[in-house]
């Protein structure tokens, strides 16, 4: 009876799970191997060599933050603004997507073909943010600045250190938030 292999879809995983933490010098296949408890003599039986599993781990990030952040917004409706803050939400503040994304933005400044992979996947993320805020939104400027300043809060906040004073950083977010969206009760909606 042959030996049990260990799934490719292991190997990918565990491979992100490294990137997440130390960036792409840390995803090494006998590091990965002695993660999973394995030999790595079963990797070469599904990919030709490290960069083919570094291309493994590109293409399933891109198809989660992507393809399945922008179906899942999709299958749970709701109106624009609800479906911009369930894709941030998706995307920045969950355990496994938001140190991906910061991991592929570091490893982006060094390697040309990730930073043409990270560009994809921002304008993809930019076009739904524009789809979506074109809805409330007619004057195109308006619209691409709106989308930029969302997508820069989404990720900037995860590098910018500073204090807010008396308010948390949840609250100040939550506030540009509404900036963004145009949730602001004007002076005449006021009662």
């Amino acid at each position: 009876m042959g030996a049990v292999r260990t799934p490719r879809d292991r190997w990918i995983e565990e491979g992100l799970r490294a990137l997440a933490v130390g960036g792409p010098d840390a995803v090494r296949v006998e590091a990965l191997a002695k993660q999973l408890g394995v030999t790595k003599g079963g990797f070469y039986g599904y990919f030709a060599d490290r960069d083919a599993l570094l291309e493994a781990m590109l293409d399933t990030w891109e198809r989660e933050s992507t393809d399945e952040v922008i179906d899942r917004v999709e299958r749970e409706g709701g109106d624009p603004k609800t479906k911009i803050q369930r894709a941030g939400m998706l995307t920045f503040s969950s355990d496994r997507l938001l140190p991906l994304d910061l991991a592929v933005r570091d490893w982006a400044r060094r390697d040309e073909a990730v930073a043409e992979r990270l560009r994809r996947v921002d304008n993809r993320r930019m076009a739904l943010l524009r789809e979506m805020i074109g809805t409330f939104c007619s004057d195109e400027i308006e619209v691409e600045a709106r989308s930029l300043l969302a997508f820069c809060v989404a990720i900037g906040a995860h590098f910018i250190a500073a204090d807010h004073g008396p308010r948390t950083r949840a609250e100040v977010r939550a506030a540009a938030a509404d900036l963004v969206l145009d949730r602001r009760p004007r002076e005449d909606d006021r009662p």
